[in-house]
């Protein structure tokens, strides 16, 4: 399959480079879960250089350049599986009916942060 076929919504999202989801710093990363049935319900251009898709679960404020979108794809596999590793090592899920959103935070629920 081609790169696009390859770059979902969902994997877009759990990978925005967003500070809600990279937060403003090393360590701060949020672990993204429950986002499996996530999908772009728009997407808006910002000048020549990026786009901004909005998300069916409200998150908006993602502005993916050119470059950051090709690094996403290329980096696709690696990224994937550090992304399984990390939803393992937390006990987490990215199935959503896995993840109550009123989950309290706890080392081996869906509320954890990364």
């Amino acid at each position: 399959a081609g790169l696009a076929a390859r770059i979902t919504p969902f994997f877009l999202r759990v990978f925005s480079p967003s500070a809600e989801v990279r937060g403003h710093g090393i360590g701060q990363e949020k672990l993204q879960i429950g986002k499996r049935d996530v999908e772009i319900v728009r997407i808006e251009p910002v000048g020549n250089y990026a786009i901004r898709p909005i998300f069916s679960d409200g998150h908006e404020s993602g502005l993916y350049s050119w470059d950051i979108l090709h690094g996403l794809g290329s980096h696709r596999d690696e990224l994937w599986q550090a992304y399984l590793d990390q939803l393992s090592d937390a006990g987490a899920s990215r199935n959503p009916e896995e993840c109550p959103v009123a989950a309290p935070p706890a080392p081996s629920s869906c509320g954890i942060k990364r």
